[in-house]
């Protein structure tokens, strides 16, 4: 009786789609080393001492860890580090709360030329900064909070309310308009209304705006540089470009002050960019 011989099964061949994922990730990993080659010099350049500061040597790492010029950059940047912080979060709170409304009227409480209103207060996302400086400032003066931290908390949160009402009227557009008639039916007023039911849903949407904005603000150089005149008051982005001396310029401190500059911001995206994603997609469909 012959006997068959066993059939050695062909060897596997790799998958397109493998194959494809593989280049997919090592061309992001690629990307991603790319993007974050500055913050590396920036980070270990602050790390060094003047002496070891050099363009041929930025790429090395510090030979000790005394703090470099971190320690002389906070000690400079620390009164507006402060500052850019009392700055911010009001700025933010008021913008968000005030295009919240602006949001709920312009989406929930629909009016004789609400849309010609709407389109008017939007157009202001396009009016250039530096075409509004001189009348801006005469205001500020004319109110006599000229050179103060509320009169730049003032402008920030007029110069935000165009995009806030847009995010917050997108988002009020995709409730259910029958849980507003309800409401009205009910007896709820419209100031009733927006804090029992509207306020309540909103946070996805205060979210990417508290985010939005408090980056925008904090970032911010133009208006921090002609509203407030007195340096010590100035907000850290004003202090960081002060840095540089005329003559000479301490790269390790202009460094480190960069990196502290930057750190508030970057961990706002770090631990809230995923909300932020959820905010717009929230804001992106039907509910």
């Amino acid at each position: 009786m012959a006997t068959s011989l066993p059939i050695e099964p062909a060897p596997r061949r790799p998958r397109l789609g493998s194959v494809k994922r593989i280049i997919g990730f090592g061309l992001l990993f690629l990307i991603v080393i790319f993007y974050l080659m500055p913050l590396y010099v920036m980070i270990v350049t602050g790390l060094k001492e003047a002496a070891e500061v050099t363009g041929s040597t930025m790429w090395r790492i510090p030979t000790s860890l005394s703090g470099g010029g971190f320690g002389e950059a906070w000690r400079r940047l620390s009164p507006n580090l402060i500052t850019s912080i009392k700055l911010v979060i009001p700025a933010t709170i008021l913008s968000a709360l005030l295009g919240s409304l602006n949001g709920y009227i312009f989406s929930k409480w629909q009016f004789r030329g609400s849309n010609l209103l709407f389109g008017l207060l939007l157009f202001g996302m396009f009016i250039p900064y530096q075409s509004i400086l001189i009348p801006m400032l005469q205001v500020l003066r004319w109110l006599g909070i000229y050179g103060t931290l509320p009169g730049l908390i003032l402008v920030h949160v007029i110069y935000g309310l165009p995009i806030t009402t847009l995010i917050f009227r997108n988002y009020y557009a995709n409730i259910p308009s029958e849980l507003v008639e309800a409401a009205r039916i009910d007896g709820a007023g419209m100031l009733e209304l927006y804090r029992r039911i509207m306020l309540p849903l909103s946070i996805p949407a205060f979210v990417v705006v508290g985010i939005f904005q408090a980056t925008n603000i904090w970032n911010d150089f133009l208006f921090g540089l002609t509203i407030i005149t007195n340096p010590n008051d100035q907000p850290i982005t004003i202090a960081l470009n002060n840095l540089a001396g005329s003559f000479s310029v301490a790269w390790n401190v202009v460094m480190a002050g960069a990196v502290l500059a930057a750190l508030p911001t970057a961990l706002v995206y770090i631990f809230l960019g995923r909300y932020f994603i959820r905010g717009m997609l929230a804001g992106s469909m039907k509910g």
